[in-house]
């Protein structure tokens, strides 16, 4: 055996025990549901969805940078997400988990807003994420649709 042949068995060794190792992982409370629900469905109807647990499958579209607090799941409708949050410290959601796909469980939240509320919300979101908000952007009142986050399994 020569050193070539050698040297390719350890790096094919070390990159299947890093695929191994970077396997699905398991955040907050185990999956109980096994029926997904599409993103679409619950955004297209949210009060039928309010106060029920589901379980939604996407790409993880963005994380809270702040505490890693939520996640954005994308729906399978394009220009759709859903907020998938969770209390503060509960689960911490790394930055790498976006690009990943989540399975997602919780309770949906339908909640409608005030525009004072939303200004509010809007310079909370944007002081997590670092970013300018413009409270000009807010031109009435809104519902929100998100999941109360159990638990959740980034793959």
């Amino acid at each position: 055996m020569n050193y070539k042949h050698v040297l390719s068995i350890a790096v094919t060794i070390v990159l299947v025990s890093s695929m191994v190792i970077a396997g699905p992982k398991n955040y907050g409370k185990k999956l109980t549901l096994k029926e997904k629900t599409k993103v679409s469905d619950i955004l297209a109807n949210p009060e039928q969805y309010n106060g029920k647990k589901i379980l939604v499958e996407g790409a993880v579209v963005d994380v809270c940078a702040n505490r890693g607090c939520w996640i954005k799941v994308a729906s399978d409708k394009e220009f759709e997400s859903i907020r998938f949050k969770v209390d503060d410290g509960v689960i911490v959601f790394p930055m790498d988990a976006k690009g990943k796909t989540a399975l997602a469980e919780g309770v949906i939240s339908v909640k409608k807003y005030t525009v004072e509320e939303l200004i509010e919300q809007g310079k909370h979101h944007a002081e997590e994420q670092g970013e300018e908000f413009d409270p000009s952007t807010v031109t009435g009142p809104k519902t929100v649709v998100q999941i109360m986050g159990e638990g959740a399994v980034i793959k």
